[in-house]
Order: structure tokens, then sequence, then C-alpha cells
């Protein structure tokens, strides 16, 4: 994961918190549900751009493998 991507990720997980946080304080159960929802959305990109790392990895791998066989 690109630094620049673990930053948007990141950054989109904090900014539901806050509207969770907000929701939950102001009794706006729409606005809290908004926040869970970015915030998953946010933790959801990192994983996924943590699994196609690891698959171009593995496929390097498996690439030089074929190479040497």
């Amino acid at each position: 994961m690109s630094l620049k991507e673990k930053a948007d990720s990141l950054k989109k997980e904090a900014a539901g918190m806050a509207k969770e946080v907000e929701g939950k304080a102001t009794g706006d159960k729409i606005r809290e549900g908004q926040g869970k929802a970015e915030k998953l959305l946010g933790k959801a990109k990192e994983k996924l751009s943590d699994k196609n790392q690891a698959k171009m990895k593995f496929d390097q791998v498996e690439r030089k493998q074929k190479k040497h066989d």
C-alpha cells in the first residue's frame, strides 16, 4: 500500500469516526450510521489494497520460480 493510499484510507476512517461520534452526541442516528459506513469503507479500502499488494508479491515469486525451472 502506498503512503497516499494509506493516508486516504486513514483519513476516511477518521472522518467516519468523527461523524459517528457527532451522531451519537446529538442523537442523530442517520449521521451516526453515515459515520459507521464511512469508517468501514476506509478499513475496507486498506484491506483491499493490502490484499492486492500481497497478490502482486506472490505473482513476482511465482514468475521467478518459473524462470528457474
